[in-house]
Parts: C-alpha cells; sequence; structure tokens
C-alpha cells in the first residue's frame, strides 16, 4: 500500500451524487494564535486529495483547518450557490493516527465528520 498524507480529504457534490471533482483546498495549523499554511492542493477525478502532507510529515498535536473553495467549484458548473468557501477547524490529539476530513457538499448546505 502507497504511504498516504497524515491528513486526506474526501469531497462529494451531494446535489449528482458524484465526487467533487477539481476543488480548491488548502490545509492550515494554528501556531501560535496565528494559522500557518502546511499545504493545498485540488482534489482528483475521485473528489480526494490523499497527498496535501507528506507521508512523512510529523503531525502534532494542535488544531488545523482546512478550507473547501466551494464557490469556484459550483461557478465552474453555472450553478447557484450560498456558499463560497467551507472551513472545517478540527483538534488533532493522537498525532500517531490518521485523519480523515470528508465533506459533502451541496449549493446551499453542506455536512463533514470524522472519516477512516
Amino acid at each position: 500500500m502507497t504511504a498516504r498524507s497524515p491528513i486526506t480529504t474526501h469531497v462529494l457534490d451531494t446535489r449528482t451524487g458524484l465526487p467533487a471533482v477539481a476543488m480548491a483546498i488548502e490545509l492550515e495549523s494554528l501556531v501560535h494564535d496565528q494559522w500557518r499554511s502546511l499545504g493545498h492542493g485540488v482534489t482528483d477525478a475521485n473528489g480526494r486529495i490523499t497527498d496535501i502532507l507528506p507521508s512523512d510529515f510529523s503531525l502534532s498535536s494542535g488544531r488545523y483547518r482546512m478550507t473547501f473553495a466551494t464557490g469556484p467549484y459550483f461557478q465552474l458548473q453555472a450553478v447557484t450557490h450560498f456558499y463560497p468557501r467551507v472551513v472545517i477547524e478540527f483538534e488533532v490529539h493522537a498525532a500517531s493516527e490518521h485523519y480523515h476530513i470528508p465533506l459533502l457538499i451541496s449549493p446551499f448546505g453542506y455536512s463533514t465528520y470524522r472519516g477512516s
């Protein structure tokens, strides 16, 4: 099995029931009350980003956030939408674990949970 980033994501467009392809995402960590960019990427044909961080990245406990560029994603499809971006802030408690942050989106709503 190929090594993967300690933090990954998957975006599903519930409007179509398909992966959200070509959505830009940024990952940041909170360091001394300042957000610091750790990586960014664009979802693949399966709506996933598995390499937003190098597989050997040393994850530490703390607060992180992922910002999903939902507005540009829907604009490319000429779909009226309400949320120009979705920001998911989360805490890493066990740095040795893998953190998967899925996002279910539609033009007028979204949902998330800690995946596996």
